[in-house]
């Protein structure tokens, strides 16, 4: 996949982000800078994107975490950390090369009929652009484009039709990422914290995958204390 997409870094990136972190799709797909704290090396995730089909002026939302718990810091690996700095300073090298023709966003507040927050639209700037808050939205085309999580779509149609790879899709990194770290060593409440469960059962009957040779090792092991 990496070497299939070398030329798509922004996908690169957010493939790599989300196979370090769990983070559920609409996480990391929403990411800004603000949330990125690369000097402590943490992931803030305390909002997840979503689409509304025929809205006017764009149909991405910041909408609250699934849960409670969603709201939570992830730590960044020194690999993560490398490969998040190299794609930010790629990025700024892109807004300089593009000048006023980079497309920017800023957040518009949407409330309910008691005047309370409920949600925030991705708002696209036009001429007025100054007068807003710029939304610095990590995954975007070279040019700002925004596509949410549609940014996905396309590298994922070449993974199952050219690459083959059938049976995959972008959500099962979190599975997979929850899966390596636990076969590893790492505490299930540990895991499940990470993935944003309050509940270590919803980790452990959703997102850990049980293979036959995971199995054959469990097994292996009773035989390995027999012996000694």
């Amino acid at each position: 996949m990496l070497t299939r997409f070398k030329k798509n870094k922004t996908f690169i990136c957010l493939f790599l982000t989300a196979c370090f972190t769990g983070l559920r799709t609409g996480e990391v797909c929403g990411l800004t800078w603000d949330d990125i704290d690369l000097e402590n090396r943490l992931i803030n995730i305390n909002h997840n994107v979503y689409h509304k089909n025929n809205e006017i002026n764009g149909r991405w939302y910041f909408g609250t975490p699934k849960t409670v718990n969603s709201i939570r810091s992830v730590h960044i690996n020194s690999i993560l950390y490398s490969i998040l700095v190299k794609y930010k300073n790629l990025q700024n090298y892109n807004k300089k090369k593009y000048g006023m023709k980079y497309i920017t966003y800023h957040l518009e507040n949407i409330v309910n009929d008691y005047g309370k927050v409920i949600e925030k639209k991705i708002v696209k700037n036009t001429n007025n652009r100054l007068l807003f808050k710029e939304l610095n939205l990590v995954f975007t085309k070279e040019n700002g484009t925004y596509s949410g999580t549609d940014l996905i779509r396309y590298p994922f149609k070449v993974i199952h039709n050219e690459l083959g790879i059938k049976n995959c899709r972008f959500y099962d990194l979190r599975g997979s990422y929850a899966t390596k770290i636990l076969r590893n060593g790492a505490e299930i409440r540990d895991v499940a914290d990470i993935l944003g469960h309050s509940r270590i059962e919803t980790t452990e009957n959703y997102y850990i995958s049980s293979l036959e040779e995971t199995k054959k090792e469990a097994n292996d092991m009773l035989e390995e204390i027999i012996k000694s």
